[in-house]
C-alpha cells in the first residue's frame, strides 16, 4: 500500500508531540517530512531558563534526538521556514532562514528563489506555535534588547551579559518570571517590570500576586508593577535607561522581553486558510481545508486560545485520532485549564477562575504570608469553578481532578485543603484515577506510568522518565512518580545516576571522594577534566567545592566560579545587592567593649539595620562590597559563618553563671564547641546548642546537634533535631558526664555526616536516612572500627580553620574579590539557606 504524504510545519513541542500520537496508532500510514525554522530537533522550551541558569545543557532539554527522526522515518527540514501551501497544486514550499535571523521573524527570510524547497502532501498539520508579544517601546531592536523564546535567544542573553551589571526584563506572568530566574546567575541585578497590577495576572488574583511579589523580591529580584515602559534610553550604542509612562526612569544595561505571545498565522493566512485571532479549527482540528489540521499555540478553537501544554496534549490526541481513522469520533470540545507549576522555585497550581463572579459563589481562602503559603477555592453548586494553590500543592492533583470531572464537593470544605475520609489522600498518588494527569509537562497520565512500571519493568525515576517522559520537565512530579513506583513494584528501585554525588560526575560520594584522593584532585576544575574527560557542569561546582574542602582543608584549590557570591566574599548577599555581616559570638555571649567596638564600626560605616539574630549573634544589615574588608578590620571579631555551609552558632542559655535552675555550665560547653567546630566546612549548615537544664531555653532539642544538661551533672546530646519549614526534636544519641566526652561525640558525629550525607541534606534527613540505632552503633559502639579515624579527622579540620575575615581583608584572593556591584546564584542562595 502506498504511504500517504503528511507534512508537518512546525518542529516545536506540538508538531512533535502530534506525530508521536500519530506513530503510536499507525506507525506505517503516513511518509512523515517535518519542517522547523530553528536548526536542530524539537526541544521543551519550558526548561529554557534552567538552560540560561546553567541548570541544564542545551542538549539536556532536547525531546527527541536527531536519531528519533532516522528511526521513525521522518525527512526532517531544519533550519527551514515554510512560505505557504499551495493547496491547487498540494505543495509545501519552504526557504531557509537567514543565519542569525529569529526563527519566529517573518521578515527574516531574505533568501534567493532558487533556495526554495517544495514537498507534495496529501494531509498538512500547521504546528507553527507562537512569537513573542513585544509591546510598543521607542528604542527596541537596539543591541542589548532580547526576546526571550528560543535556544539561540538564551545564547545572545548569556553572552551580552557578561558585560552588564543590571537587566530588566519586561513582562511579569510566567515567562517572563522564568527568563528572571535564569538571569540571576550571570552576575546581574534582575528587575522585573509588569504593565497590570500583580504579577501573573493569569493564574493569580491580586492578593496571591502580592504575595509572590514578596516571595520573590525576597530572593533578590526588584519588581516594579502597573509600569509601562515607553522608551528604551541608550548613549554610543549601549543601553543605559528604561522610560516608564509616569516620567520615572530606571537604570539598566540591557533589556529582555517576555511579556506573552502571540500566534504564528502567517502560513495560514498566506494560504487563505480561515484566521481569526488563531487559525480557526473545528472540533476535529481540521482548519478550513479538509486535508489541513493544526495544533498548539497557533490554534484558535471556539474563540480560545491556549498557551499551556496540557490543551496542546489534549489537541495532539484527538488529531491523532481523527488523521489515523482510528477514532473518527474523537472531538476536542475545550480545555479546562489546570497547570501545576514551578515559579521562581515555588509551587503554583492555578485552575479555572481566579475570582467569585456569582452572589453564590462560595470562596475559602487559607493563607500562611510568613511562609508564602496562599490557597483559596471558588465553589459554585457544589463544584470546584477554580483555585490558587501558592507555596503548598500537596492538594492540588486531587483538586484539579475534582475540577476537571466537575465531582460533587464534600459538605466539609476544609477536606478539599487537608485531606478527609470521604476524599482520596491529598498525598498518595495511588488514589488517583487511572486516567489523572501526574506528569503536567509531558501530558503523562497514571495509566502511562503505570504501564512502564509494570508491563515495562521500570523501577526508577530516571527509568519512568526514559519510558514516558514523566519527570524530566519541571520536575514538581517526581514524588507522585516515587509513590506510583512503591504502589505498583514494591520499591523504587536503584539508578546509579540518581545516587550521583552530583550530576556533572557519574559517581556516588563514596566512589567521589576514593577518586578525588587517589588521583590527588584539589580544585574543581581538576575534578572536571580527570573524572568527566574535561566537560565542566555548572550545577555541579558549588557541591564540588564544599566536597573538596571538606577533604582537603588548607590545601583545597580555591576557585572563584566554585562558589557563590556569599562564600567568595563571606558575607549574605541582601535583595538590593548590599551585604549583611555577622561576627561570631561564642555562646552568645559578648562583652562591653565588643559591644561598643561593633557599635563603633556601625556608626561609622552608616549601618542602616543592627539586628539581633535568633542564634545570639548582631547583624550588620546593608553593607557595600567594597566595604566589606574595611568593617572586618574594624571589628577584629571572627567571622560567624552565617553565609556559608558550615558550622555555625552554638546557642546558649545562661546556665549556672546565674540562673537558679542551672544543672550544667552550658555557656563554657557552647564556647568550647564552638571555638572547637567553628566554620567548619559540612554538606548543609549546622546550628547547635547548649542548655543547662531540660526547660531547654536555648532550644537544643530542636538543633542539628543539642546538647542538655540533666541531673546527676550528666549530657544528653541528640542529634538531627529542626526547626524551620520541617520541626523535628532531636534523636538522643547518648548520656555522657564530661565536656570532653560532648565533644568528641559532637565532633565524631559531624565528621560522619560530612563524609556520608548527600549535598543539601540537613541533618534531620540524614539521621532520618540512617536511624539512630545504626548511628549508634556506628558512632559509640564503633561497629565499622572507624571511630579513631573520624576523631582524627574532624581534629585536622579544626586545626586548618583560619578566619576569612582576618586573612582575606589583609590579602583578598584576587584583585576585584571586593570591587563593584555582584549578584548571583541569589534564588539558589534563598533556596539552600531555607
Amino acid at each position: 500500500m502506498t504511504r500517504q504524504r503528511l507534512v508537518v510545519i512546525g518542529n516545536g513541542m506540538a508538531g512533535a508531540r502530534v506525530v508521536e500520537e500519530i506513530l503510536k496508532r499507525a506507525p506505517d500510514l503516513f511518509e512523515i517530512i517535518m519542517f522547523g525554522a530553528e536548526p536542530y530537533g524539537n526541544y521543551n522550551r519550558i526548561l529554557l531558563s534552567d538552560v540560561l541558569n546553567g541548570k541544564e545543557k542545551p542538549t539536556d532539554i532536547f525531546i527527541n534526538p536527531l536519531s528519533w527522526y532516522k528511526e521513525n522515518n521522518i525527512t526532517l527540514h531544519a533550519g527551514l521556514r515554510v512560505l505557504k501551501i499551495d493547496r491547487t497544486n498540494k505543495v509545501v514550499v519552504a526557504m531557509p532562514v537567514s543565519r542569525g535571523a529569529k526563527p519566529y521573524d517573518r521578515n527574516s527570510t531574505a533568501l534567493p528563489d532558487d533556495s526554495q524547497v517544495s514537498e507534495p502532501y496529501d494531509k498538512v498539520i500547521l504546528a507553527t506555535g507562537s512569537r513573542p508579544f513585544i509591546p510598543l517601546i521607542e528604542g527596541w531592536g537596539a543591541p542589548g534588547t532580547f526576546a526571550f523564546r528560543t535556544l539561540d535567544d538564551c545564547a545572545q542573553i548569556e553572552e551580552y551579559a557578561k558585560n552588564c551589571k543590571r537587566t530588566a526584563v519586561i513582562g511579569g506572568g510566567l515567562l517572563g518570571l522564568e527568563a528572571a530566574r535564569g538571569l540571576l546567575t550571570h552576575g546581574v541585578q534582575v528587575t522585573v517590570i509588569e504593565a497590570g497590577p500583580y504579577l501573573m495576572n493569569a493564574q493569580l488574583d491580586p492578593e496571591g500576586g502580592r504575595l509572590l511579589k514578596s516571595t520573590i523580591e525576597a530572593m533578590g529580584i526588584q519588581v516594579l508593577c502597573n509600569t509601562i515602559t515607553t522608551k528604551i534610553g541608550a548613549e554610543n550604542n549601549r543601553i543605559t535607561q528604561l522610560l516608564f509612562k509616569d516620567e520615572s526612569t530606571l537604570e539598566t544595561d540591557m533589556v529582555v522581553v517576555s511579556a506573552g505571545i502571540r500566534p504564528m498565522t502567517e502560513v495560514a493566512e498566506d494560504s487563505n486558510l480561515a484566521i481569526n485571532k488563531g487559525i480557526l479549527c473545528n472540533d476535529q482540528m481540521r482548519t478550513s481545508d479538509h486535508n489541513i489540521f493544526a495544533v498548539g499555540e497557533c490554534v484558535e478553537h471556539r474563540g480560545q486560545l491556549y498557551g499551556l501544554v496540557d490543551p496542546i496534549w489534549e489537541q495532539a490526541r484527538v488529531l491523532a485520532d481523527q488523521i489515523t481513522g482510528v477514532n473518527p469520533k474523537s472531538q476536542y470540545t475545550g480545555s479546562k485549564l489546570a497547570t501545576k507549576l514551578k515559579v521562581m522555585g515555588v509551587e503554583l497550581v492555578s485552575m479555572g477562575e481566579t475570582e467569585a463572579k456569582n452572589p453564590d459563589d462560595e470562596i475559602v481562602v487559607y493563607r500562611e504570608p510568613k511562609r508564602g503559603i496562599y490557597q483559596k477555592l471558588i465553589i459554585r453548586k457544589n463544584r470546584l469553578a477554580g483555585g490558587i494553590l501558592l507555596g503548598d500543592t500537596q492538594a492540588g492533583n486531587v483538586l484539579m481532578q475534582m475540577f476537571r470531572e466537575e465531582t460533587s464537593l464534600p459538605k466539609k470544605r476544609t477536606e478539599l485543603l487537608f485531606g478527609g475520609s470521604n476524599l482520596p489522600s491529598l498525598a498518595n498518588a495511588a488514589d488517583l484515577p487511572d486516567h489523572a494527569q501526574i506528569c503536567n509537562c509531558h501530558g503523562v497520565s497514571k495509566t502511562q506510568i503505570r504501564d512502564a512500571i509494570i508491563l515495562q519493568g521500570c523501577t526508577s525515576l530516571n527509568q519512568v522518565g526514559q519510558c514516558t517522559k514523566a519527570g524530566k520537565g519541571c520536575g514538581s512530579c517526581k514524588g507522585l512518580i516515587v509513590q506510583l513506583i512503591q504502589a505498583y513494584h514494591g520499591q523504587v528501585g536503584y539508578d546509579p545516576a540518581e545516587h550521583y554525588y552530583v550530576p556533572g560526575i557519574s559517581l556516588e560520594k563514596s566512589q567521589l571522594i576514593a577518586a578525588i584522593k587517589a588521583k590527588n584532585l584539589k580544585s574543581v576544575s581538576h575534578v572536571f577534566q580527570e573524572l568527566a574527560s574535561g566537560v565542566e557542569d555548572a550545577a555541579s561546582k558549588v557541591g564540588l567545592a564544599s566536597l573538596l574542602r571538606s577533604i582537603w582543608n588548607e590545601e583545597y584549590q580555591d576557585e572563584r566560579d566554585a562558589r557563590f557570591i556569599n562564600d567568595r566574599v563571606h558575607a549574605n548577599i541582601q535583595r538590593d545587592g548590599t551585604f549583611s555581616v555577622v561576627p561570631r559570638i561564642y555562646g552568645g555571649v559578648t562583652s562591653a567593649d565588643e559591644l561598643i567596638r561593633i557599635g563603633t564600626v556601625a556608626k561609622k560605616y552608616n549601618v542602616p539595620m543592627i539586628k539581633i539574630t535568633g542564634g545570639q549573634r548582631i547583624d550588620l544589615l546593608g553593607i557595600k562590597k567594597e566595604d566589606l574588608p574595611h568593617i572586618w578590620k574594624d571589628l577584629g571579631i571572627p567571622s560567624g559563618h552565617a553565609y556559608t555551609k558550615a558550622v555555625r552558632t552554638v546557642k546558649s542559655c545562661v546556665g549556672t553563671d546565674f540562673c537558679r535552675y542551672g544543672l550544667g555550665d552550658s555557656i563554657k560547653l557552647a564556647q568550647e564547641i564552638e571555638h572547637k567546630l567553628q566554620g567548619i566546612e559540612s554538606p548543609h549548615k549546622i546550628k547547635m546548642a547548649a542548655a543547662g537544664c531540660p526547660r531547654n531555653c536555648s532550644e537544643a532539642y530542636v538543633k542539628d546537634v543539642g546538647v542538655v544538661a540533666i541531673e546527676g551533672g550528666k549530657w544528653e546530646i541528640y542529634v538531627g533535631g529542626a526547626s524551620g519549614g520541617t520541626v523535628r526534636k532531636g534523636d538522643l544519641l547518648a548520656t555522657v558526664e564530661t565536656h570532653e566526652e560532648v565533644l568528641k561525640l559532637v565532633g565524631r558525629f559531624i565528621q560522619y555526616y560530612r563524609e556520608h550525607a548527600k549535598y543539601m541534606e540537613r541533618t534531620y534527613s540524614f539521621a532520618e536516612r540512617i536511624g539512630i540505632d545504626r548511628l549508634k552503633g556506628i558512632l559509640i559502639e564503633n561497629e565499622m572500627g572507624i571511630c579513631k579515624r573520624l576523631d582524627e579527622e574532624i581534629q585536622k579540620s579544626a586545626a586548618a580553620y583560619v578566619d576569612p575575615w582576618k586573612k582575606e581583608s589583609e590579602e583578598p584572593l584576587y584583585p576585584q574579590q571586593f570591587e563593584g556591584p555582584e549578584l548571583v546564584h541569589v534564588l539558589q542562595e534563598a533556596i539552600n539557606n531555607g
